[in-house]
């Protein structure tokens, strides 16, 4: 559990533990499950953190906030979406297209021994490998859903 250190109102250490107050407050004998309402007794309350919320992870970074603040009375941490710049999206493309062509290769190697010489692939052989060779040209690659990659027969 994360815990945050509150000085007049305000966040004084996010996070906190018990721990912390235990050194904090050397000369002070506490019990081995230090309970919430002893804890607010040192201004120290728990966290409770946001869930993430839906983004889209192309063009937007999601990151934690850096200190809670009082929500209804309960100390919340939450989330900050921001866009990302044309450059970090390119550069995830091109991470997204390096995985993609890896996976790709990875499916080829898998059905290379359909290929040998003494063996006669089937048509939905031959048509897999091929929309496995053509992938990169997919409408909406680099950024492949599950369903955008041919099934193998």
């Amino acid at each position: 559990m994360t815990y945050v250190k509150v000085t007049n109102g305000t966040v004084d250490t996010y996070p906190y533990t018990v721990g912390q107050l235990r050194r904090d407050n050397a000369n002070t004998s506490f019990p081995k499950t230090v309970p919430i309402t002893m804890l607010a007794d040192w201004d120290v309350y728990p966290v409770t953190v946001e869930d993430k919320p839906s983004f889209t992870e192309r063009t937007q970074d999601c990151t934690q906030d850096a200190q809670p603040s009082l929500v209804n009375n309960v100390w919340t941490i939450g989330w900050v979406i921001t866009d990302k710049t044309a450059e970090e999206t390119e550069a995830y493309d091109d991470l997204k297209a390096e995985e993609n062509r890896a996976t790709r290769d990875t499916k080829l190697a898998e059905t290379d021994w359909w290929a040998t010489s003494d063996r006669t692939m089937t048509q939905a052989q031959t048509d897999y490998r091929q929309a496995l060779r053509d992938i990169t040209a997919h409408a909406n690659w680099p950024n492949l859903a599950d369903a955008d990659w041919p099934v193998k027969p």
